[in-house]
């Protein structure tokens, strides 16, 4: 009796140190949102040595501020953006770029029912706003791009799909964002950019 006491209690004790070694591999618990990339683009090709990329923004992690809850992170996929959609290609020169992350935030608020038996609602705002700036010897040359969306949904909508509304909301929120940076960069540091045909010799 004892002995098949002792062989149930040694049999427990491997099965549920089975189960902590699958709960600890990575493919038990695969993420559910991926994050955002755009190498999928030719990159922007700036007459500069090298591009630093910096971050001016910093979360209070307190309500109404809500970013730090989103399953994938608008100033990480701002930096991801920088490097993959930006490329240094004349080391030779004294010219620098600069990548500056000024406001990567997401509020939240409550708005109350307009009628009775209706529910209150969240309302989202993200904003997004970055500068790119060349410096060199002579001048320095910049623009500024300010992207935002706005996400409204019930008050009692579950984690699962408030986390599925946000990663679609930054996932627009950046292609708008893309658009606009290409847009501005050859509009206004056009003579920093290769092959331009609007170039002006340095």
């Amino acid at each position: 009796m004892i002995s098949a006491l002792k062989k149930f209690c040694m049999m427990s004790f491997a099965l549920a140190l089975c189960a902590c070694s699958s709960m600890n591999n990575n493919e038990a618990m695969p993420e559910r949102f991926s994050d955002l990339h755009f190498d999928n683009k030719a990159p922007i090709e700036l007459m500069v040595k090298q591009v630093d990329v910096k971050s001016e923004f910093t979360p209070t992690f307190q309500r109404p501020n809500v970013e730090h809850l989103f399953p994938v992170s608008i100033e990480k996929t701002a930096k991801t953006w920088a490097h993959e959609r930006l490329k240094a290609v004349d080391s030779a020169s004294n010219r620098t770029a600069e990548f500056i992350i000024q406001d990567a935030s997401v509020t939240e608020r409550e708005i109350p029912a307009e009628q009775f038996l209706q529910k209150d609602s969240l309302k989202y705002h993200a904003n997004l706003k970055v500068t790119l700036r060349v410096i060199d010897s002579k001048a320095t040359a910049q623009t500024t791009v300010e992207a935002y969306r706005e996400l409204t949904m019930p008050v009692d909508t579950n984690i699962e799909d408030k986390e599925m509304y946000w990663n679609d909301m930054v996932t627009k929120l950046f292609k708008a964002f893309d658009e606009h940076m290409q847009t501005n960069t050859e509009k206004y540091l056009n003579m920093y950019i290769k092959n331009n045909s609007a170039v002006t010799v340095f």
